[in-house]
């Protein structure tokens, strides 16, 4: 048996001015066939569990090359492309190979591209022919497209939000794609349009509740795996939107009912999912009247993890005119900032202008004289079993409040992005972090409460507020509910 694996992923923010060029994937994560290191990364699941498989069933795996970029804006068109076909090639040269495992995003677009991982899987396919099998990973904020659905045999989306369980899904595809190249099973899928989108953080009800109803229903009966497509709101996409994805094993019937009963459930708890959002100055009134810390506020608004810059200074302009003590904020990307502290050194005093850079939505500079209380070089923070770089750091103290103020553009992920810049977070009574529920793992544990809050950055929570352009059904909150729709 030869199976064949790559990874080509990113999340592709329509509203974003940051632009994504090969060199963006490049600086982020490139690695060419056999340099994939010995631990899985959000979207190279699949590779990396079936390097392992390999070695314990005996079957041939051919590595492809992988690669990832942060979340921004449309990837130019021939970047997409000489990445596609690097990854096409390598597929030819590969052949004749039982099956193909991808490990992508399922949110990826391009110039000339709405869906690029059907277009990757299409041109797949056509490589392979019918009869090979083709197992994709998505993560569930995709566009879950009828093209990709219809290309592949299989196709698994992680279960939790935050993405915990990237590996544990990498090892179901691997392990139902290898059954029908087995002929042990026969896959068949059912899709479900919810006529709607919104947020499923499962930290919290009803989103726990859903994924165990989603996973007792696995193994039962014919069924073999359930995933939710959460869709993903800064996606300017035709077919934006949720979508339950249902797989039996030659049960097209079972898997449509199925996909329809947990479509229905999805949508008479719509507006539920995602806990309320409060404004700057209600979050730090919540945060401080409570009687001790940390209290976690998230601010989704300035979400790198979604394609936004991460430099919106709003929040900590609000808590140096208020003059609250015992603050940290983090991450704010701004490179030079950064080069900046690492020349000056840790204790040093100087004045810094940082923050407020990319665009209007990113709130005027800060400026003042900051405390530089540390430094990191190729910082790392923890994400479930990965670890994400946020590249050269510093922390600055300004007024009562510390700041992380990062290189590499990234989301909070784990507390390292504090801890590494020499911010105490227990000793904080507010603890900002810029994240819409990635942060939840690592912050919960130390947080008295976690909060969330709309700091008026670029990518708000309310999806009416985009400027869409291409969405080709009419959904809930921009509309009147729909009627859900089997539409495969």
């Amino acid at each position: 048996m030869r199976i064949f694996a790559a990874s080509l992923a990113t999340e592709t923010n329509s509203f974003s001015p940051i632009p994504t060029s090969r060199e963006t994937y490049e600086r982020t994560m490139y690695f060419r066939p056999g340099e994939h290191p010995d631990r899985g990364t959000l979207c190279t699941g699949p590779l990396w569990i079936a390097r392992r498989r390999a070695k314990q069933e005996g079957f041939e795996l051919i590595e492809g090359s992988c690669f990832w970029a942060e979340p921004s804006g449309p990837t130019l068109q021939a970047a997409y492309e000489s990445m596609r076909d690097e990854i096409l090639d390598q597929l030819r040269a590969a052949m004749p190979v039982d099956g193909v495992l991808l490990g992508l995003h399922g949110a990826m677009m391009a110039h000339g591209y709405d869906d690029c991982e059907g277009d990757l899987i299409a041109r797949v396919r056509a490589i392979v022919g019918p009869k090979a099998v083709i197992g994709v990973e998505l993560d569930p904020h995709c566009h879950l497209t009828e093209k990709r659905v219809r290309g592949a045999d299989v196709i698994i989306l992680f279960k939790e939000y935050p993405h915990i369980d990237f590996s544990e899904r990498a090892e179901e595809l691997v392990t139902l794609v290898l059954k029908t190249i087995r002929r042990e099973i026969k896959p068949v899928m059912s899709l479900y349009d919810c006529g709607m989108i919104d947020l499923f953080p499962t930290t919290r009800e009803p989103g726990i509740g859903f994924v165990a109803k989603m996973k007792n229903h696995e193994g039962r009966d014919g069924i073999l795996s359930v995933s939710l497509g959460h869709g993903f709101a800064q996606g300017d996409a035709p077919e934006y939107g949720t979508r339950v994805l249902v797989i039996t094993d030659d049960a097209k019937p079972k898997g449509d009912a199925l996909a329809r009963e947990l479509g229905e459930d999805v949508r008479a708890k719509r507006g539920t999912w995602y806990p309320p959002y409060l404004s700057i100055d209600e979050a730090i009134d919540a945060a401080y009247a409570e009687p001790k810390g940390p209290v976690v506020v998230a601010d989704s608004s300035d979400n790198a993890g979604g394609g936004a810059a991460s430099d919106n200074t709003n929040i900590i302009r609000r808590l140096l005119e208020r003059g609250v003590q015992d603050a940290a904020v983090g991450p704010v990307w701004d490179p030079v900032a950064v080069q900046f502290c690492h020349t000056a050194g840790v204790g040093a005093t100087i004045p810094l202008r940082f923050g407020g850079k990319t665009a209007p939505t990113s709130g005027m500079p800060i400026d003042g004289d900051v405390t530089i209380i540390g430094l990191a070089k190729n910082g790392q923070q923890t994400f479930g079993k990965a670890m994400v770089p946020f590249g050269d750091a510093a922390g600055v103290r300004i007024g009562g409040v510390d700041v992380a103020l990062i290189s590499h553009r990234i989301q909070a992920l784990g507390t390292e992005l504090f801890t590494a810049v020499g911010i105490d977070l227990a000793a904080k009574r507010y603890i900002g972090v810029k994240s819409t529920n990635h942060f939840h793992a690592a912050y919960a544990p130390i947080a008295a409460k976690v909060l969330y809050c709309d700091g008026e950055g670029p990518s708000p929570l309310d999806a009416r507020k985009y400027p869409y352009r291409k969405i080709r059904r009419t959904i809930w909150p921009h509309a009147e509910l729909p009627e859900g729709l089997i539409i495969l």
